[in-house]
This record gives C-alpha cells, structure tokens and sequence, in this order.
C-alpha cells in the first residue's frame, strides 16, 4: 500500500445489536464506550461512530447519552472525528434526529428501506429528507449508508434538491442477510455507480460479521479513504474466539 494516501480507521464500537451474552466485551454505558473508544484511539482509529443504549441493552436515542459520549471523547480523545448514528434498529423513526442538535463531526445517514433479518428498516423519503435537512442546518457531514444500488441514487436525489453537498462520504455496507451480498464483484459495480453520480464523495465499505476482513481488503486494493472495525459489525476473531 506504500505511496497510497492515509487512510482513516473508523470503529463502531457498540451498534444496535450485540449484547454482553454475545460477547462480554461490547461497551454499553457511557462509562464503558468511552473507555472502549479511547483503546481504539490510542490504537489508531481517528473516527468513532456512535450509538447509545439503554439500561437493559436495547438500543436508545437518548439525545443526553450521546452529548455524554461525545464530551467523553471530546476530553479522553482529542481530534478523534464523532459520528452519531442516526439508524439501528429498534429506535423511534422520530426519535432518531434528536442527537443532531449536539453538533457531532458526522453522522450517519441511510437514504432507504432495506429488509433486516428480522425487521424491515424502515427509511421512507420524508424521514430521510427530515434527517439530511437536519444534518444541514446542525452543519453536520452526512455518511451514506449504501444497503442497495438504489440507495446511492437516493444520496443524489438528495444533492439535486439542496439538502446535501456533492462530497458526501458513503459506505457501502456488505454482508447484512437479505441485503447487499458480500461480492468483490458488486463493489466494483456499486463503485462504479458513485463515480457517475457523486464523483467527488468518499468512500468506504464494512463487511459485516465473518466479511469483515474480506470486505476490509476489497476497500484497501480500490483506494477507499476510510476502513471500519469494531464489536457493531463483527463480535467474533474466528468461530470459536470473541473479538
């Protein structure tokens, strides 16, 4: 990889999914994702993506939780980029904005539905727009997140109508059951499709579960500007070793 630019490590460190049953090590208090988040830091990530739990695991959208995250980042990791997730499942579509108004650095932003293994994630056109117009007006960077070919088309409808700039940053997200399978030959398509629509984003691609590392090296070898690790996608090291 020598002569490449830097590439960014970002860590999702505790998604909407994984409980302490599935594996002791995945960060729910404030308490903990702070501390999780700076190993990362001190280990080199430069960006963490965020979500909050409540007190039984389930997933949150406590706006407080959040501003309690970010200050601990702010105070324990300097310069370290904030990302607030704006998804996951079990929240409140609209409840799901309501941690924009802390300002974080991004935030990640679905721009369509997608079936789930268990439940439909649900991102119907007027919550989308909500989110992206709140994103704008909290000066917030948008990250794209790419379930389906139609979504990237949904990310420049966003452009055409003005609630969005023409350098989002979009990750690809490979390997979730009923959705995007993880196919090196579908990431050449789905990047070929962004250079058409959105030349000036950039990008990344998280494989999820057991195509973590593999969708990791698919991104290096095709120059994407940020790779993503943590607990959200992936618990395991191997099937019979937690991460």
């Amino acid at each position: 990889m020598t002569g490449q630019p830097p590439v960014v490590v970002a860590v999702a460190i505790t998604g909407s999914v994984p409980r302490k049953r599935d594996n002791p090590a995945v960060p729910i208090t404030v308490a903990e994702q702070i501390e999780s988040t700076q190993a990362a830091f001190e280990a080199g990530a430069a960006l963490a993506h965020i979500h909050v739990r409540n007190d039984d695991e389930t997933p949150s959208s406590d706006p407080d939780k959040f501003a309690a995250v970010q200050a601990g980042l702010r105070k324990h990791c300097p310069g370290m980029i904030v990302q607030f997730s704006t998804g996951g499942r079990g929240r409140d579509p609209a409840s799901r904005g309501l941690s924009l108004q802390h300002r974080p650095d991004m935030a990640s932003l679905s721009t369509g539905s997608v079936n789930f293994p268990t439940i439909v994630y649900e991102n119907h056109t007027t919550l989308v727009t909500d989110l992206a117009g709140q994103m704008q007006r909290y000066g917030v960077r948008p990250e794209i997140e790419i379930f389906d070919l139609s979504h990237l088309h949904g990310a420049k409808r966003l452009v055409e109508l003005g609630l969005m700039d023409a350098r989002p940053h979009v990750q690809f997200v490979m390997g979730v059951q009923n959705a995007l399978p993880a196919q090196e030959h579908l990431l050449d398509l789905l990047l070929g499709e962004l250079r058409r629509l959105l030349p000036q984003a950039t990008w990344t691609a998280a494989g999820i579960g057991r195509e973590q590392a593999r969708v990791m090296e698919w991104a290096l070898a095709r120059g994407a500007d940020a790779v993503r690790t943590g607990l959200e996608d992936n618990i395991r090291i191997t099937r019979e070793r937690l991460a």
